[in-house]
């Protein structure tokens, strides 16, 4: 008896596969399911094709011109109606099979674990910015653990970019003004190109960056060490071999991964994005209507609000995700809270996508915050979305502020700077003397004084040529 294939054969059949189609090295723990779907639906077309093709041939030759024409009728052939049915039935279960297994493919790319470590990817042209929660950051270079989902929340501050790493089999676009999340699991350490996959410029074929997984015990030494730049291998008190040989990582094992940076940078320095997202929050007035203790206020608090499910005014429910946050940040009335009035401004193009990730991890912090989310009261149907700047619930006063941040009263500038009379001088006084009008004709008469006293002086008395002079005694 023929023992069934195993792992090693398993592997040498995928590995014939991918080399046939030219694909690159299954690098994550999805490529490889990717894979043998694009295998199935790729074996299953080309069968199909060659069998139509192997048929089309033999009915060639089978029903070739042989000898004199042969008009005579003959009945048409026929096909059984249950051979078309069992036909057309296996072509639509076919495709019904791989719809499902796509499917499913992918609702596992979209959903990441729960334990994943949250990376924060900024696009910009033509260059990759990666930020984490402890408060490293790195350019066209991200550091990530084997052996741990790793999630990526993206955005860019220009145009559309496209995330794209061959070896794990993602791409993922990067949109100005909101979040959009891949994840990916390395299961061996090794260094993986990342492209962006969607035209944005000139500089588009220079963006370029890198993924360089790294044991468990070296991705820690590496958050100890607060410097992008400085070699992981040699961070311990130990001599330890240097990347590139045995028990070392290469940074660059091909010479084609070259990550591109336009700009030149410090040493990242050590600093919480939930600290970040704090000051950014107060620096924007975002505190003034949102609280993070639970009280309910002019805006829903942010404890506890996190993955949360968010009801909404006309009567849908929204988890309050990534996506979400960012959206009310960008676009508030797009999807407004049940309970509140729209008085929220927009901060698209106030908020960079630094502070935009930072607040929204301050949020993710709260989540175990209990919270107090029921509004003080409903907003009013008629009451309308105020301009930007413009906080505070219908007919509810604005919060005060405390002394110490009260701006300070200016002091009246004087009259004269701002362009007006005197105190106690009257403006445009009656003239002194008297008033002599001269006609075109020569002649001259006198007006008294108080008839030049109003707007209506001397209406119909005078002509529009007449000259008038002032004689002072």
């Amino acid at each position: 008896m023929t023992p069934p294939p195993g792992p090693s054969h398993q592997a040498a059949v995928n590995e014939l596969f991918r080399r046939m189609l030219f694909l690159p090295p299954q690098s994550s723990t999805m490529a490889s399911d990717i894979d043998h779907l694009h295998y199935f639906v790729i074996g299953t077309t080309l069968a199909g094709a060659s069998l139509v093709g192997l048929l089309a041939l033999y009915w060639v030759i089978k029903y070739r011109v042989r000898g004199e024409l042969d008009v005579c009728p003959r009945a048409a052939p026929t096909t059984p109606a249950w051979f078309e049915l069992l036909l057309a039935g296996s072509l639509l279960s076919l495709f019904c099979l791989w719809w499902v297994i796509g499917f499913m493919q992918y609702v596992r790319l979209r959903v990441a674990p729960k334990n994943a470590l949250n990376v924060y990817v900024t696009a910009k042209q033509w260059m990759w910015k990666f930020a984490y929660p402890d408060g490293q950051s790195s350019i066209a270079t991200v550091y990530v653990p084997t052996g741990r989902p790793i999630k990526l929340l993206l955005t860019s501050r220009d145009v559309i970019h496209s995330f794209f790493v061959p070896d794990f089999r993602i791409k993922q676009d990067a949109l100005p003004g909101r979040y959009t999340t891949a994840w990916f699991e390395v299961p061996e350490p090794g260094t993986h190109q990342v492209l962006c996959a969607e035209y944005c410029g000139t500089g588009h074929s220079i963006m370029r960056g890198q993924v360089v997984a790294l044991d468990p015990s070296d991705y820690a030494r590496w958050l100890a060490a607060g410097n992008t730049d400085q070699n992981v291998g040699d961070l311990g008190e130990q001599p330890r071999a240097p990347l590139g040989v045995a028990g070392g990582i290469s940074l660059a094992t091909s010479p084609d991964i070259e990550p591109a940076s336009e700009e030149e940078f410090p040493p990242a320095q050590l600093l919480s994005l939930v600290r970040v997202g704090t000051e950014a929050a107060a620096q924007q007035g975002c505190l003034r209507c949102h609280t993070l203790d639970g009280t309910p206020h002019i805006g829903p608090t942010w404890a506890g609000l996190y993955r949360s499910r968010v009801p909404l005014a006309n009567g849908g429910t929204v988890v309050a995700d990534e996506a979400y946050l960012t959206e009310s940040m960008m676009d508030p009335l797009a999807k407004i809270h049940a309970g509140y009035a729209p008085v929220m401004p927009s901060y698209h193009g106030l908020l960079s996508p630094g502070e935009t990730a930072a607040m929204i991890e301050l949020i993710k912090s709260l989540r175990d915050v209990p919270g107090r989310a029921t509004p003080p009261m409903e907003p009013s149907p008629d009451a309308g979305a105020p301009p930007a700047g413009g906080i505070g619930r219908v007919n509810q006063p604005l919060p005060a502020l405390p002394l110490h941040l009260a701006p300070a009263q200016q002091p009246m500038p004087p009259a004269f700077e701002q362009g007006l009379p005197p105190p106690g001088l009257q403006p445009n006084p009656p003239p002194a003397g008297r008033i002599e009008v001269e006609a075109p004709t020569g002649q001259r008469h006198v007006v008294p004084s108080a008839v030049g006293v109003g707007p209506d002086a001397g209406a119909g008395t005078q002509r529009p040529d007449s000259i008038i002079r002032e004689v002072r005694p």
